[in-house]
């Protein structure tokens, strides 16, 4: 009865994972396709006065660093850390852990469909504070950074709860 239990539970912990990433690959997806029929490359609209929706595409790594290695490079590293993720979350974290990892995995296969489909990444998220503009990014990035955050903050309280044990 308990083994029955614990493989309910993982099918819960996978199901919940699988929903969690696949929602944010397909947001990212939807989004990215959104602003590539609606926004002119190059072009920007402004939403707030802290937020312009633009049209550019990326063919490096995080803020365009590393754009001359080439898209085969980017696409091997994102294939190596989906297997990263996919490998950690075998062990079935549990709570917030798994959650982060879900939003982390979700990121990387939004991300990667752009570099497989048409060798860049599409961003469009333009925040800015008078002339200084943070560089573009998308729904996958956003995913991606809240995602490591959290596990950060994870790791640290699970730190300190297994020091003060």
């Amino acid at each position: 009865m308990q083994t029955m239990l614990r493989s309910h539970n993982s099918l819960n912990k996978v199901a919940f994972i699988s929903a969690i990433s696949s929602l944010v690959a397909f947001a990212d997806y939807l989004s990215k396709k959104m602003i590539v029929s609606r926004v002119m490359l190059y072009d920007s609209i402004n939403i707030l006065p802290f937020l312009n929706i633009v049209h550019v595409e990326n063919k490096g790594a995080a803020f365009s660093i590393l754009s001359n290695l080439g898209n085969k490079y980017f696409v091997g590293i994102s294939f190596i850390a989906i297997a990263a993720i996919i490998l950690y979350l075998s062990r079935l974290p549990k709570g917030i852990e798994m959650f982060s990892l879900s939003l982390i995995l979700g990121g990387a296969v939004g991300n990667l469909i752009d570099r497989v489909r048409i060798g860049k990444v599409i961003d469009f998220i333009d925040v800015f504070v008078g002339e200084w503009h943070w560089p573009a990014f998308n729904v996958a990035d956003s995913a991606l950074t809240i995602g490591i955050i959290i596990f950060l903050f994870a790791q640290i309280r699970h730190g300190k709860d297994t020091k003060e044990n």
